[in-house]
């Protein structure tokens, strides 16, 4: 909210701005609190769409505390470079590749998400937390969006192994939805140091896992990776779990769009028995990255069946790419999951 102007020679845009008390849900474009719009068109029921790479900053009165950050990203038709321009072709937006997006904030990199369009609305989460000593004195807390492909601080060798799968310019049209600041539960509060399973759409849900997006509740438990691709982000305490280890369990399932024939193709009689079985053959890991410092130590991954076990050191430093690919006529899925301390 404004106060009164500034006294002296103050004018109508030197005004005082209030920072926003937390916790609070900012799902508009017009609030006080968003004091810098770079590259980004403000929105009304949205908290805007960006033209390119760029960030929001939002004044937001943390006095001292470790603030929960959660941001709600989506994709949907209108989300194509030049998007703004009246005689751009929206249309062909689900057609295009996935996007893979940076998310940063007071110059640090969160987590990534990647996003596929269509006609319907795919949406991400990104949560991260903010430490007292990473908030300045005015209060601005920065979001940024930005390609893979640009910034600093990204592997090389990461960009030349989704050149060409992933969009250029993918933050074109790329909407903000929502950001909502809270006091982080982290802070004066123990964590429980139990097992947990999250299937896939619950993996994704709470931003632990980015494969394309939820469209809402028509979302199956498990996740298809058409794009071949999954991130595994870094996730503040209590969202999941910190130290131990993370196994992430893949599935091969077979194309819905091949039809009866290329099904039969991939079943095999059970052996002894009348019945019939997948057996499509496990997906394979074909290479881990790290955004930040690209190829990882060779990583513990097993199979049994169609199913793919890959376990990953938790938490990760940074965002991490996993490289899958399995069986003509079958797409890989993320079934699920699990941490353990």
């Amino acid at each position: 909210m404004s106060t009164s102007p500034i006294a002296g020679t103050a004018t109508d845009f030197d005004r005082l701005v209030v920072p926003c008390e937390v916790p609070i849900e900012i799902a508009g474009g017009q609030t006080a609190a968003l004091q810098v719009a770079d590259q980004l068109h403000r929105g009304v029921q949205i908290v805007g769409r960006f033209e390119r790479s760029g960030l929001a900053g939002f004044k937001v009165a943390a006095a001292g505390r470790r603030l929960r950050v959660t941001v709600t990203l989506a994709v949907d038709a209108k989300s194509v470079p030049g998007w703004h321009e009246e005689e751009t072709d929206t249309a062909e937006a689900a057609k295009g590749l996935p996007r893979l997006i940076q998310v940063r904030s007071q110059g640090r990199l969160r987590q990534c998400v990647l996003l596929k369009a269509g006609s319907r609305i795919k949406r991400s989460v990104v949560v991260f937390d903010l430490l007292p000593e990473e908030m300045p004195d005015d209060g601005l807390i920065c979001i940024e969006a930005l390609d893979i492909m640009e910034g600093r601080g990204v592997s090389g060798a990461l960009r030349e192994a989704v050149a060409g799968s992933v969009m250029e310019d993918g933050v074109a049209g790329l909407r903000i939805d929502s950001v909502t600041f809270a006091v982080s539960p982290a802070e004066g509060q123990a964590i429980a140091a139990a097992r947990q399973t999250w299937n896939g759409a619950g993996s994704e849900d709470s931003s632990l896992i980015s494969c394309g997006g939820l469209t809402g509740r028509r979302d199956r438990e498990s996740r298809s990776l058409r794009s071949g691709l999954l991130v595994v982000n870094p996730t503040p305490p209590g969202v999941f779990g910190s130290g131990g280890t993370l196994t992430v369990r893949l599935d091969s399932r077979a194309e819905a769009t091949s039809g009866r024939r290329v099904r039969a193709l991939i079943r095999k009689a059970r052996p002894g028995g009348s019945g019939w079985t997948f057996r499509a053959g496990a997906p394979t890991v074909q290479q881990v990255l790290s955004v930040q410092d690209g190829d990882l130590a060779p990583l513990i991954q097993s199979t049994s069946g169609n199913i793919t076990e890959l376990e990953l050191p938790a938490p990760m430093n940074a965002p991490v790419l996993v490289l899958v690919t399995a069986k003509q006529g079958v797409v890989p899925t993320l079934l699920s999951t699990t941490w353990t301390p």
